[in-house]
């Protein structure tokens, strides 16, 4: 999102997820949304049948790879060089929107000087992606005259680079003109059902509902003056920050909503160490996690089905959820425990229900001004919706970018942060499975879900498990220079050699023991992706 917003002036997905079917080129990159995303995965099959031509760029060989028209297989974590390797050839080839660049865009000097080292055949030795391989994938992504479509997930942004990763993604789509039309533009795949609308409402260490930043006198004095209270105007920390600080003592007390960061933190057990060293932790959620056992105080929260509200999906789209049934027990919807809590603390929040909330939301966001529950009521609108008789944005950009024109960023490569060498010799990626959901609070209680996938395996690629002595569904022991985990192991070749992936659903497996928690300079997320481990076949 951070990276889009200095490239366009927006972090969200430019287009709307029906608009693939328009799509004459799809390309993907760092995401199976087979299992991450099924309902736009499927929507990649259909265009695909229907005519679309497919590129997929995937370390690990998925069924969208096998579907491809051309599947590049790079080496983990050379993403930046490989994106400036075919923004190398479609200059030099002569490939580029030479129209939108001149009257759309700035910066384009420092993009040629950039990339003018990522000859193929420099690419080819970071990446392992030969010179035809790459020359053919640039030709198809920048086809002149045809919309062509980037997805994207987070294989890759969970990276210490996962900025340039998406700036250099925006670079490209900028160079071939591939913006502000129906069946085109960058797509982000978000990670959970409302990431775009909790970040929306400013649940981000570093600007205001709304993406205002703090520097915004105006947008500050607007809620100050509607919450009649002073607004701290400074930046917080990052989530994956806030474990450093807790072992240095800078915080004393912690209250998580939503997160179980004793499995999803990268280098976990750095994150439980901290947890344990707390002087006061309360968790609000609607299971009783492995983060909520450690709590002091435990909020039980109502779940999607029981509580009114709105979601803002992937699209940016604002839909209604509505309260099916009563919440169970003691368990509450969040705004009233957000409610209760601040009043009990001196500062009044009386809320009658979401709808009143809402209406706040639409007279501080302006992304939101022209949205009611009258107009979502049987179909969301898209963000912006700027008045009330706008119809809402289906596409992002069209005419001119949301901050004017679009800057060109180019980064140079730098090579992941920790890579195998003699004594831990593997890559280890973690992967998500079609029938479960994140670290599996949910999914994991639902016996027809589990029974579809209740056990992680390691997926060994046949050489490697052929040189360390594995056969399928052997245990073994799998460790980083951080922690240790015990699997049975899945032979297949859809991992590359040299690489086992594991899926991260498992409390029995915590896979994020082994991570590494090197974050990215701009956006501060983790380096999940990419760690050096090795393997001892369990006797």
């Amino acid at each position: 999102m951070a990276s889009l917003a200095l490239s366009f002036g927006s972090g969200a997905m430019t287009n709307s997820i029906a608009d693939v079917q328009e799509s004459d080129v799809i390309m993907l990159i760092g995401s199976n949304a087979d299992t991450s995303h099924p309902t736009i995965g499927l929507r990649i099959h259909q265009a695909k049948n229907n005519g679309a031509q497919l590129l997929v760029i995937d370390p690990r060989r998925t069924g969208f790879a096998d579907e491809a028209d051309l599947w590049l297989q790079p080496n983990p974590g050379s993403d930046v060089a490989l994106l400036n390797g075919m923004v190398h050839v479609i200059l030099e080839e002569d490939l580029w929107d030479r129209t939108f660049v001149e009257e759309r865009t700035e910066n384009f000097e420092e993009l040629e000087i950039v990339t003018a080292k990522y000859t193929p055949a420099y690419v080819e030795q970071i990446t392992g992606i030969p010179e035809s391989q790459l020359r053919e994938a640039a030709r198809l992504y920048a086809s002149p005259g045809q919309r062509c479509a980037i997805y994207y997930g987070m294989g890759l942004a969970h990276h210490a680079s996962g900025t340039d990763n998406v700036k250099s993604i925006a670079n490209l789509a900028m160079l071939c003109g591939k913006l502000g039309m129906a069946g085109g533009g960058v797509n982000p795949l978000r990670g959970q059902n409302n990431v775009q609308g909790a970040c929306d409402m400013g649940a981000l260490f570093n600007t205001l509902p709304g993406y205002s930043g703090l520097n915004n006198n105006d947008a500050f004095d607007r809620y100050e003056k509607m919450w009649e209270v002073k607004l701290p105007r400074r930046k917080g920390k990052a989530a994956t920050e806030v474990w450093d600080a807790i072992l240095t003592d800078d915080i004393k007390g912690l209250y998580i909503v939503g997160e179980d960061p004793v499995l999803a933190d990268p280098n976990a057990l750095h994150a439980v160490a901290a947890l344990e060293k707390l002087d006061f932790l309360i968790v609000q959620d609607i299971f009783l996690t492995e983060t909520a056992k450690m709590a002091d105080i435990v909020f039980p929260a109502a779940c999607y089905a029981e509580k009114d509200g709105t979601f803002t999906c992937t699209e940016r789209r604002v839909q209604r959820v509505r309260k099916a049934v009563e919440p169970p027990g003691e368990a509450k919807a969040d705004w009233q425990i957000f409610c209760e809590l601040s009043s009990r603390m001196g500062y009044e929040m009386d809320y009658a229900d979401p709808e009143e909330i809402f209406n706040e939301v639409t007279q501080l966001m302006p992304q939101y001004a022209g949205i009611t529950y009258q107009r979502i009521d049987k179909v969301g609108l898209q963000w912006p919706v700027p008045s009330l008789d706008h119809p809402g944005t289906p596409v992002l950009h069209v005419g001119k970018f949301t901050q004017g024109k679009g800057l060109f960023i180019p980064e140079d490569f730098t090579p992941p942060t920790e890579l195998p060498d003699a004594e831990y010799p593997l890559i280890l990626t973690t992967i998500r499975e079609r029938a479960q959901y994140n670290f599996g609070s949910m999914t994991r209680k639902t016996k027809e879900i589990e029974a579809l996938c209740p056990e992680a395996f390691a997926e060994i690629n046949p050489e490697d498990a052929k040189r360390f002595g594995i056969v399928d569904l052997d245990e073994i022991k799998v460790s980083s220079r951080r922690g240790s985990v015990h699997l049975r192991t899945l032979i297949t070749d859809r991992s590359q050699v040299g690489t086992i992936a594991i899926p991260y659903h498992f409390a029995e497996v915590p896979v994020n023991n082994l991570t590494l928690n090197s974050l990215d300079r701009l956006s501060r997320s983790p380096q999940y992706k990419i760690c050096a481990i090795k393997v001892e076949k369990v006797q």
